[in-house]
This record gives C-alpha cells, structure tokens and sequence, in this order.
C-alpha cells in the first residue's frame, strides 16, 4: 500500500496522437507521436512531480495501451489504486491536431471507451475519503455510467469534508451539442469549492466577454472559495469573496499548449494542501498564482502533457530568470 494521496484526481486517461509537425491538418500530417493524457490524469502527474501525493481513480482498456498509461502513473508516483481495466472496451485515443500557434484541435475515438464505462460500484470510496482535495472535470458528465460514479464521488468527498476542485475542460466534440455541454457542465457547478476556468469557457459559459470582471462574477457561487481564469500566456485572474486581481504569465517559447492548465491546477492544488489558508490570504495566494503561472508555462515548451509537467526547481528557475524556457 502506498501512502494516502492528498490530492484524488477522477476521470479519464487516454492516449493523445500529437503530430510530429505542427501547423498541419490531421490529414496533412505525416506521423503521430504517442503522448498521454487526459485532463485528470495530467493533474495527478503534474502533482508529484511537484513532490504533492495523489491518486487517480478511472477506467482503462485492459489492452496495450491502458497498461502503458497504469505503469506512466506508477512511475510518476501516483497512487493507482482506484484504477480499473475494462475487459470489454478500449482505452480512449484522441488525434490532436498542434496548429502554428501550439494552439489544439481534437478528434476523438470513444465508442465507448473505458474510461465511460466505470460504475459507481467500482468506485475506491476510500481513497477519496481520506483525501484533502477531490479533483475532476466534465467529461465523466457526458455518459452513464460515469456519470452516476462521478456523482456519488463527488457527495462521498463533500461528506468527509474533503474540498471539491473543478476544471470543466470543455471539449466540445465529446458533447452531443454545445447546449447539452453548457448544461451539463454547470449541471455541477455549485457543488464545488474551488473552480478554474479558462477565458474561453468563461466566453462560451457565459457567451459574453471573458475580459470583464462582471461576467466572470457571473459564474461565481456562494459556496465558492476561489475562482480562477488562466488567461493564457498573460497569466490569470483571481476572485475570491473578500479580495480579487491577477496574476501575470511568463513569456516562454511555446511548442505545445496541451495540458499547460493542468500543469496549472496541479500546482496550484499542492499549495492549497499544504495551507489551505491562501482562501483568505491575498499575498500567499498571488505567491501561488505565480509559481501555479511558471508552471503552465514551462509546460508548454515540450510536446505532450506529462513529459512537459515541471519540477518545483524548474517553476523556481523560471521565476528567478536563472533558466530561459
């Protein structure tokens, strides 16, 4: 047995075919390389590596692929307890199409894929009761049985005080219509403590201006500690109820976006452990906000989600200008 995880990452893991040129079509491109990843996944990673413990909790293909991305969580450090191989459906498998700017497009291969299929009787209740902090996103919402599964995490968390972290990940091709995600994604939304948002999920949450304070207060609830927007390479925006401001970014040369807020979260949810009092301290929070900024940002300097993830020596050097990314 492995020691508790503070951090409990739910969800799914899947594998991303990134092209081996960016700036061209799926069509267009030549060759793919093999990353991992999956929003949750990616933030469980992300935690260890910044010496955080965590433990994922999903469904995988018990084929080469789901056995590939178990043995990358265990040798990252995280905690793999609460993940299943489905004898009967594949591991998920997402094309990501880099256009000039590092910036994604997805085509996703789920019919189903495991990662739908996990029931809430499979669910390790354990894991999650004893954590500090239960993460997810919204792509468990969009099909039963996962979605009953994440339910019930989510009310086993809350009832053992565990916080409740939301990073809605809107992917839109996953979503029978951009409606059913909006639904969908706010289906859960007052229930959590802690949410980051990007500023476009901001803009298609809203379909009003990201840039504006109010319509970000728009989304705020009163259960909410803390809200965040990561407003890209210019860093983010915090509002909590007693302070609110930002945060600047870090100019970095970027190759590849993905997972560069998971990269964020991750680290941001490590400080929040070690001293949940940053809810209510502006100056410990703009401290995290910052290092959660290097982060991100050092993420997207190397193809693919985990191998880009940094160690807390990397987040320092960047923020000391003793490493040029």
């Amino acid at each position: 047995m492995s020691k508790p995880a503070e951090i409990v990452c739910f969800g799914e893991m899947l594998i991303d075919f990134v092209p081996d040129s960016a700036g061209v079509s799926l069509a267009e491109s030549t060759g793919f390389l093999k990353a991992p990843g999956g929003a949750p996944a990616n933030v469980a990673c992300a935690i260890t590596k910044l010496d955080g413990t965590s433990a994922f909790i999903g469904k995988v293909g018990d084929d080469e692929f789901g056995r590939m991305l178990v043995d990358i969580l265990k040798s990252n450090g995280v905690n793999s307890e609460g993940v299943l191989f489905d004898t009967h459906a594949r591991t998920a498998l997402a094309f990501v199409t880099l256009k000039r700017n590092g910036e994604r497009e997805f085509m996703f291969y789920r019919n189903p894929s495991a990662d739908m299929l996990l029931k809430e009787s499979e669910l390790n209740l354990g894991l999650i009761k004893q954590a500090k902090i239960f993460h997810y996103g919204s792509i468990s919402l969009i099909t039963e049985p996962v979605r009953s599964a994440h339910m019930v995490a989510m009310k086993a968390a809350k009832d053992a005080s565990v916080l409740l972290s939301y990073d809605p990940n809107v992917r839109l091709p996953l979503w029978p219509s951009p409606e059913a995600a909006r639904e969908g994604i706010r289906s859960i939304w007052n229930e959590a403590d802690f949410i980051k948002v990007s500023d476009d999920e901001v803009n298609f949450l809203t379909q009003k201006d990201a840039d504006k304070d109010e319509t970000v207060m728009s989304l705020w609830h009163d259960r909410l500690k803390l809200l965040i927007v990561t407003d890209g390479e210019k860093g983010c925006r915090y509002f909590t109820k007693s302070f609110k401001g930002k945060v600047s970014g870090f100019p970095v040369k970027t190759v590849d976006t993905t997972g560069a807020g998971d990269a964020f979260v991750g680290s941001l949810l490590v400080s929040i452990a070690k001293d949940p009092s940053i809810f209510q301290d502006e100056e410990k929070l703009k401290k995290a906000l910052k290092f959660a900024n290097a982060c991100g940002a050092i993420s997207t300097t190397q193809k693919g989600a985990i191998p880009a993830l940094p160690s807390t020596a990397d987040a320092q050097g960047l923020m000391a200008g003793t490493k040029a990314y």
